[in-house]
């Protein structure tokens, strides 16, 4: 694998029960790079993100980071190499305070290194730090995502999943979603995406890879994407909201 690939897809089939998403998919995504994932509804955007997690294991085919297969790794193999994934919704521990949501986001790292990241990764959510004593069930939407993202990023993680960061945020905290996402791929890490506002999304990828029924049928530099009329027309159109 070139040294520049940090994730390969390697014909895998990949699906639910007897539903298969992913149609023998074969895909390369660069390092240090936002590679958005594009497509209809049902195109295998998410199953993308979850196979590469570990939540879906192939059927066939292979999954590759660093040119090592992982097609069999558990999610706490997956930690420990460096992905990190924060899904669709609130994957927070209600009850809890958000410094302990964040203790227990940083349980692989131990006590002492968990403790000496937090300020660090909080830096980058002055809002969340704000209310660090307070329940997680008590922040807004918008904090709650960006607690979810912190969480994240205390491990350090060498790629990033994120998909639909902006659901249920007002503009300008997706704006500074956005913003860290650009920062932290231009400070070497690796980030996949999946996000229903394709415009704004693209123009802070660097690449993006277009899936239709479990398919790689197009991929190209964000900016070529976004500037080209046709495929404007095809992939956001009028149905931007649904891509």
């Amino acid at each position: 694998m070139s040294q520049d690939i940090a994730i390969q897809f390697d014909k895998v089939l990949a699906g639910y029960k007897d539903l298969m998403i992913l149609n023998h998919l074969d895909l390369k995504i660069r390092r240090a790079a936002i590679t958005l994932l594009i497509g209809p509804n049902g195109a295998g955007k998410s199953t993308v993100l979850k196979t590469l997690f570990g939540l879906l294991k192939p059927r066939e085919g292979r999954v590759l980071f660093e040119g090592e297969d992982i097609s069999g790794a558990t999610q706490k193999d997956l930690l420990g190499k460096g992905l990190a994934f924060v899904p669709q919704g609130r994957n927070l521990f209600p009850q809890l305070s958000v410094y302990q949501n964040l203790e227990l986001g940083g349980i692989t790292l131990g006590t002492k290194l968990t403790h000496e990241r937090i300020p660090e990764v909080l830096k980058h959510f002055p809002r969340v730090q704000e209310r660090i004593h307070s329940q997680a069930s008590a922040l807004s939407g918008g904090e709650q995502k960006q607690l979810e993202i912190a969480r994240a990023l205390l491990l350090r993680p060498k790629v990033l999943l994120i998909d639909e960061p902006s659901i249920g945020l007002s503009p300008i905290v997706v704006q500074d979603v956005f913003k860290l996402l650009r920062q932290l791929a231009e400070q070497g890490t690796t980030i996949v995406m999946v996000e229903q506002n394709v415009k704004s999304a693209l123009k802070i990828s660097d690449e993006a890879i277009a899936l239709e029924s479990g398919r790689c049928v197009l991929h190209r530099k964000a900016s070529e994407l976004l500037a080209d009329p046709d495929i404007e027309r095809l992939f956001l159109g009028g149905h931007v909201a649904s891509v």
